[in-house]
């Protein structure tokens, strides 16, 4: 196993104006959502005086939180050479990107920047999301565009701001490559095609999946983190945290409003249609600033943080997340605490995958 490299790195989603009624439903059932998430996770939380281990741990599925526990097939064919084609610069235009560009596997799954940098030095508008744990997401891209990961592997390289090219322009480079023929035959009945070449980029994506400490501790092994962490992660589910960020990848699984308890895009200013979120997909306007909940996983090392990549720190995230999305006061040493948690989701990363 490799850990996740941290160093050099740095700490890194309402409707500005008039509110319809509609929208005003739906902040309703989110503030209520995240005091039941307080309420009904009480008993789960970790007592401040008698620090101990959560009481699901007989049973794990019945905490907020699902631990990773199964094993991945990392030496297959299919996902070496989905590993290969994700570090290939052929997938884009200029051979200068590759899929790992923007998504480093040993710094976690992210490339550090506020918005990634496509062919031509192109600035994006967006950040870019870890692809680590990708596949416990229930879409892809900010504003879920993308269901499957084969999906999302086609997006990038189509993208003009990205890699600008399209598949049978990338098929024909790698058709000249022998060893890249022989390893597509070896990994497919029918050798070279698009629809394989993204399986097996969308193979190698979802066997990116890193168990961390915190999974262990579900699990059973009361000293696997600190008590710091523990009181972490007790404060996480009283401030209702917990609402939007759990399940087996801490998130992944929900759209959310930026901003239920105050208007965050007003407050920073320059609103682009990159902040439209699910509303670029669906135009429904109902779903302006709404955006697939991330996860939390391996989040303290995949600075900056949010859509706009608008916060430097984990710290500052915190912040951020405790206004406009919990309407709550929140002091240092709350977030210090929180950090700590949130420190001990980093994972392991197979050295086979690297």
């Amino acid at each position: 196993m490799t850990r996740l490299r941290t160093s050099g790195k740095r700490h890194r989603q309402y409707e500005p104006g008039s509110t319809n009624c509609a929208r005003l439903l739906i902040i309703a059932v989110s503030v209520i959502l995240a005091a039941c998430g307080q309420d009904n996770f009480a008993s789960t939380a970790v007592s401040r005086s008698n620090v101990q281990a959560p009481h699901w741990i007989d049973d794990p599925a019945a905490g907020p939180i699902l631990p990773i526990t199964a094993e991945v097939d990392t030496s297959s064919h299919l996902v070496q050479l989905g590993k290969t084609l994700f570090h290939d610069t052929r997938l884009s235009a200029d051979n200068s990107l590759s899929c790992s560009t923007c998504h480093d596997i040993e710094a976690g799954g992210d490339d550090g920047r506020q918005v990634s940098i496509g062919i031509n030095r192109a600035e994006g508008d967006l950040n870019a999301p870890t692809v680590l744990n990708s596949a416990l997401n229930f879409a892809q891209f900010w504003d879920g565009r993308a269901t499957t990961l084969e999906e999302q592997a086609i997006g990038p390289i189509h993208d003009e701001l990205e890699m600008g090219t399209n598949l049978p322009a990338v098929l024909k480079k790698l058709a000249a490559d022998n060893r890249m023929v022989s390893a597509f035959d070896e990994a497919f009945d029918d050798g070279m095609t698009s629809a394989n070449l993204l399986t097996a980029i969308a193979s190698y994506e979802a066997a990116l999946i890193t168990a961390s400490p915190f999974d262990h501790y579900l699990l059973g092994d009361v000293d696997a983190i600190s008590e710091t962490a523990k009181l972490g992660f007790d404060e996480f589910q009283k401030l209702g945290c917990i609402s939007c960020h759990q399940g087996r990848n801490v998130g992944g699984n929900m759209y959310q409003y930026f901003g239920i308890m105050g208007d965050y895009f007003a407050d920073r200013g320059n609103i682009r249609s990159s902040d439209f979120g699910r509303y670029n997909v669906t135009k429904n306007p109902v779903d302006k600033f709404k955006f697939k909940v991330p996860s939390l996983r391996n989040v303290a090392v995949t600075a900056p943080y949010f859509h706009d990549g608008s916060a430097a720190t984990l710290d500052e995230a915190i912040a951020v997340m405790a206004r406009y999305q919990l309407g709550r006061p929140i002091n240092q040493a709350q977030v210090e605490r929180i950090v700590a948690f949130l420190e001990t989701l980093t994972g392991e990363i197979e050295d086979d995958l690297l």
